[in-house]
């Protein structure tokens, strides 16, 4: 199963989740993250992970084009306020709507969404 998580600037929500799908999921799940507007990595994004164990600090702001969404299985969208990206077809789609950590500017606010996002994702592991 192929898993693309997007939201607007990749920066820190869509991080978080491809980097927690990652380490919860078995590895038969492919998993890519992506942005309509991609940004730059969030430095509270990396740090929010590194807390779990998990190192995210190599990956990067992605467009949408660039990880090929007509070969995904499931489709999360974790934007809340803003508009999300919209990627036309019949695949299944799920909607977290998780507000952005990053107008808070505090590592408080990274926390809250990456719990989120993980008891989320733990809905998806199989069995």
């Amino acid at each position: 199963m192929r898993i693309l998580f997007l939201c607007v600037a990749n920066s820190a929500r869509s991080q978080m989740a491809e980097g927690l799908a990652r380490a919860l999921l078995p590895a038969s799940f492919e998993v890519v993250s992506a942005g309509s507007d991609p940004g730059t990595l969030n430095p509270l994004a990396v740090r929010a992970m590194s807390e779990l164990g998990i190192d995210i600090s190599d990956h990067w702001s992605k467009p949408l084009e660039q990880v090929s969404p007509d070969t995904a299985d499931l489709i999360v969208t974790l934007c809340a306020e803003e508009v999300c990206p919209i990627v036309p077809g019949t695949v299944q789609r799920l909607h977290w709507p998780i507000a952005d950590p990053a107008p808070a500017g505090d590592i408080a606010a990274f926390r809250a969404a990456r719990d989120e996002i993980k008891a989320r994702i733990e809905t998806l592991v199989p069995g």
